[in-house]
C-alpha cells in the first residue's frame, strides 16, 4: 500500500515537472520571438499571424490524438509530444525565417497539446475522490508559474538570440526523460460498440453532459491571449510607461499563482459552477472598474492583480467541472474538447479584441473584457444547470 501511494504521488509529481517546463516553453516562445521580429523590422500584423501557429497546431491535432490514446495509453503520446516540442526548439537557431518558424510554432502547438492532453487526462481519471480540485489546481500553478517564468529568457536575447532555445530545449529534454520512470496506464474503455464508441457521438455525448464547462476554457484562451497581445496596444495608446505594461501583465499572473491552489480546494469543498460562477463576474465587475481608473497606471495594476486572483484558476476549474459533469469513460473527450475551446478562445481573443481596437475609439479595452466576461457569466448562470452532471453532489 506504501509503496503505492508512493509510485502516484511520484507520477503525479512528475507530471506536474512536464506541464511546467511546457508553460516555460510556451511563455518563452511569445515574448523572445516578438522581440527577434521586431528588431528585424517586421511588421506587427505579420509577427501577430506568426504567434497564431501554437494555437493552429493545436486544433489540427485535436481531431486525431483521442483514439491513439485510448490505444497506446498516455506515456507513449507524452513521450511523442515531448520529443516533437524538444526537437522543434530545437530548430529555431537553425534558419531565422519567418515562414520556417511558423512551421515550428505549428509544430510545438501539436506537441504541447500531446502533453496537455496526456496529462490533463491521466491527473483527471487518477485524482484520489475529492481531491480533483486540489490536483488540478496544482497542474494550472506549475503551468502557469513555468509560463510567467518563460519571458525571463528574453535577457538572454542580448548575449545571443539563439540561446534562449538552447536553454529551453535542454530543460524540455530533462523534464521529459522522468517519464521514462513512470509506468504506462491507459483510459477506462468505451462499452462495446455502442454509439458511445463512436468518435462524433462521444463529441455530442461530451458537449451535452459538460458544454457549460468548456466556457471558462474558451474565456481563459480569450483572456491570456487578449491581455498579452493587445492591452499592451491599447495601454501604449494611453501613454502608459513601458515598463509599467510589463508589471501590470505580471500582476494578473501573479494574482493567478496566489489563489490557484485554495480556489481548487474551495470548489471541491462548494461546487466548481459556484466558484467559477464568482470568479466571472467579480472579473467582470473588476475589469468595469479598472476602465474608470485609466488615469493611474498603480491602480490599474491593482485591478490586475486582484482580477488574476479571480480569473486566473479558469482554466483548471473548467477541467474539473467537466470532469464532475462528465462519466469517466468520457473523459478524454472531455479534456480534449476543453483544449479545443482554449484553442478557440486563444485564437478568437486577438481577432475579436483587434477589431474593437480598430473600429472603437473612445470606450476602453478593459470594457470590452468586462462585457464578454459578463455575457458568459449570463450563460452560465441562466443555462448551466440545464446541464445534466454524472452525479449531482460534485457538479454544484
Amino acid at each position: 500500500m506504501l509503496a503505492a501511494n508512493h509510485y502516484e504521488r511520484r507520477r503525479f509529481w512528475t507530471l506536474i515537472i512536464i506541464v511546467s517546463i511546457s508553460g516555460f516553453s510556451q511563455g518563452m516562445l511569445l515574448p523572445v520571438i516578438s522581440v527577434i521580429f521586431e528588431t528585424d523590422g517586421v511588421s506587427s500584423t505579420l509577427n501577430g499571424l506568426n504567434a497564431t501557429g501554437l494555437y493552429i497546431g493545436t486544433l489540427l491535432i485535436s481531431p486525431f490524438i483521442e483514439q491513439p490514446l485510448r490505444r497506446f495509453g498516455y506515456k507513449p503520446i507524452i513521450i511523442v509530444g515531448g520529443a516533437i516540442v524538444f526537437l522543434s526548439l530545437l530548430m529555431f537557431p537553425f534558419w531565422e525565417n519567418i515562414m520556417f518558424w511558423f512551421i515550428l510554432r505549428l509544430l510545438i502547438g501539436i506537441g504541447d497539446h500531446c502533453l496537455h492532453f496526456s496529462t490533463q487526462t491521466w491527473l483527471t481519471t487518477s485524482a484520489p475522490e475529492g481531491n480533483l480540485g486540489k490536483s488540478m489546481s496544482i497542474y494550472g500553478l506549475s503551468f502557469g508559474v513555468g509560463f510567467a517564468a518563460g519571458p525571463l529568457m528574453l535577457n538572454l536575447v542580448g548575449i545571443s538570440e539563439t540561446l534562449p532555445f538552447v536553454v529551453s530545449s535542454i530543460l524540455c529534454l530533462i523534464a521529459w526523460s522522468f517519464v521514462f520512470f513512470i509506468r504506462n496506464e491507459k483510459p477506462e474503455a468505451l462499452k462495446g460498440d455502442n454509439v458511445e464508441a463512436n468518435g462524433l457521438s462521444r463529441y455530442k455525448l461530451s458537449f451535452k453532459y459538460a458544454w457549460v464547462a468548456f466556457l471558462p476554457s474558451f474565456v481563459y484562451g480569450v483572456l491570456e491571449t487578449s491581455l498579452n497581445a493587445l492591452f499592451p496596444v491599447y495601454a501604449l495608446r494611453m501613454n502608459f510607461e513601458n515598463s509599467m505594461v510589463s508589471m501590470i501583465l505580471a500582476a494578473f499572473s501573479i494574482g493567478a499563482i496566489i489563489t490557484q491552489i485554495p480556489i481548487g480546494i474551495i470548489g471541491d469543498k462548494i461546487g466548481r459552477r459556484k466558484v467559477i460562477l464568482i470568479g466571472i463576474f467579480s472579473g467582470a465587475v473588476l475589469f468595469a472598474l479598472g476602465s474608470q481608473l485609466e488615469h493611474s497606471q498603480i491602480l490599474v495594476m491593482c485591478i490586475f492583480l486582484v482580477s488574476g486572483m479571480f480569473l486566473g484558476s479558469l482554466f483548471s476549474l473548467g477541467i474539473t467541472y467537466m470532469a464532475d459533469l462528465t462519466p469517466k469513460q468520457l473523459l478524454p473527450t472531455g479534456n480534449l474538447l476543453c483544449g479545443i475551446f482554449f484553442s478557440l478562445g486563444s485564437l478568437a481573443g486577438p481577432f475579436i479584441g483587434g477589431l474593437y481596437l480598430e473600429l472603437v475609439d473612445s470606450i476602453s479595452f478593459l470594457l470590452f473584457i468586462s462585457i464578454m466576461l459578463f455575457m458568459i457569466y449570463l450563460i452560465i448562470l441562466l443555462f448551466g444547470k440545464l446541464t445534466m452532471p454524472k452525479s449531482a453532489p460534485s457538479a454544484d
